[in-house]
């Protein structure tokens, strides 16, 4: 197993804790001053694990299809409100894309990886760099989700 893998277990762990009593409505919402929402956040981090291993070493993505990537990829935004059932799928992805990575993994399908360098200079030869990197990545959006729900929560309470 990747030494990276736990790490990422445990903050996804502590995410879903994070979510913990927010409504749909809540999570969907984008405050003033923000780009998008707290279950975009989630969603992402899902589709873009599945992007940095799986696309960029010509695999297909096993867990998630295109339109799902495509909706939650870099650079998207929320184009729509997520239902409940929705929220409740893109949980579980948190682990079964993490679930389905480690096996794979361990299965050494990762071979043909294309070297590539992150929008935040970071140069990624391999999978092992691509796993790596996705604890930094999910400690950024984790921050901004930890904002999201500061601000959403303050209108609640003002």
């Amino acid at each position: 197993m990747h030494p990276q893998l736990e790490t990422i277990r445990k903050t996804r762990t502590a995410l879903l804790a994070l979510l913990e009593g927010l409504t749909v409505e809540e999570l969907n919402e984008i405050p003033a001053g923000f780009n998008n929402n707290i279950i975009w956040n989630v969603a992402h981090l899902t589709a873009a694990q599945q992007g940095v291993c799986y696309f960029r070493a010509g695999l297909k993505m096993p867990v998630i299809d295109e339109a799902y990537f495509k909706a939650y990829k870099p650079e998207s935004k929320p184009e729509r409100n997520v239902s409940a059932e929705e929220v409740e799928a893109i949980k579980a992805l948190l682990f079964s894309t993490l679930d389905q990575l480690e096996a794979d993994y361990q299965q050494n399908l990762f071979t043909n990886y294309t070297p590539w360098t992150t929008r935040y200079g970071v140069d990624i030869k391999n999978i092992d760099e691509a796993i790596s990197f996705i604890p930094f990545h999910e400690g950024l959006h984790l921050g901004y989700i930890t904002a999201l729900k500061r601000v959403i929560k303050s209108k609640v309470l003002a």
